[in-house]
């Protein structure tokens, strides 16, 4: 396998967990932002800005590794090293969007 398949696999892989980390946290984080938006628009827009970034920015963390090409078992490792930004990426991103939400909502008053 030469290095342009094993980035090309690589992002492949990036891309689909990305689009399935956001079709899994898609209803749930709409009906936050509705909450603390008010406005149907407003959290749509946030759902898909939240959406972009969820998929950006493991893509981008990603194309920092680039294979070297070595063909076999290596490609593989070439591949996961290239996988294991993309999750530093997304774990990131995800983080960092609930951080940004959690400081939004409302804490409960005690009684």
């Amino acid at each position: 396998m030469n290095e342009v398949m094993s980035f090309v696999i690589g992002i492949g892989l990036t891309l689909t967990i990305s689009i399935l980390v956001v079709v899994y946290l898609k209803p749930h984080l709409r009906r936050i932002l509705l909450d603390l938006c008010e406005t149907e628009d407003r959290a749509n827009f946030w759902t898909a800005f939240t959406n972009v970034t969820v998929v950006l920015s493991p893509l981008i963390c990603a194309m920092f590794h680039r294979p070297t090409g070595i063909s076999g078992s290596a490609a593989f490792f070439d591949v996961s090293v290239q996988l294991r930004w993309a999750m530093i990426g997304l774990i990131g991103s995800v983080i960092i969007l609930g951080a940004v939400i959690a400081r939004f909502i409302p804490m409960p008053r005690k009684q």
